[in-house]
């Protein structure tokens, strides 16, 4: 039973915690609401879980043995949170914003599978439970992950919904998507930064 309550509590502290998908979620929170943000999440937890599953069943070690690999996926990754930040900073801040331009479940599950804190996330997790060693145990874990991290990303958008009513106006919600915009940009600078760091 300590080895489940473990596992619910690494998923649930490296889901909840701030990171891109989380940001993005709270942004669509704020300029859509929550149903429109859980396409987003969806795309996100089942993106995730695959990850993780692939990790245990292999596929990290592959990964981790090549470095060129694992620099290529950083730099696509850190472009395409970019990519989603400058997407978020530039959005007109009006509240009927087209349909297309809110997160959709391919970006939300590409975007876990190119973000380096769920790849950091599943190599921990798959290290510290030596679920490379058991499936069963790989199995139990990614069903305890999907949900928590389902329900984690999900309170962003509920988060967000509930900020909005303080700043609806036009010129605040711009501001506001601009902010998180630039955040966004300046994790992917980071990860760039990192990236060459320890090319």
């Amino acid at each position: 039973m300590s080895v489940i309550l473990a596992m619910c509590l690494f998923s649930l502290s490296m889901s909840i915690s701030p990171g891109p998908v989380n940001l993005i979620t709270l942004s669509t929170g704020v300029n859509h609401g929550v149903r429109s943000a859980m396409p987003f999440v969806a795309g996100a937890t089942v993106g995730f879980s695959i990850l993780l599953l692939f990790i245990g069943l292999g596929v990290g070690q592959v990964a981790a043995e090549n470095t060129e690999l694992m620099a290529i996926l950083g730099y696509i990754g850190s472009g395409f949170i970019c990519y989603m930040g400058y997407k978020i900073a530039t959005s007109d801040g009006d509240v009927e914003i087209k349909r297309q331009n809110r997160p959709t479940f391919l970006q939300g599950a590409a975007l876990q599978l190119l973000n380096p804190k769920a790849w950091i996330a599943c190599l921990a997790g798959v290290s510290a439970f030596n679920l490379s060693a058991s499936y069963e145990a790989l199995m139990v874990f990614s069903i305890l992950y999907f949900v928590i991290c389902y329900a984690s990303v999900s309170s962003w958008a509920v988060l967000g919904s509930r900020i909005s009513k303080y700043i609806s106006e036009e010129r605040k919600l711009q501001v506001f998507n601009q902010m998180m915009g630039a955040v966004l940009i300046l994790i992917s600078i980071y990860l760039l930064y990192m990236q060459s760091y320890y090319a």
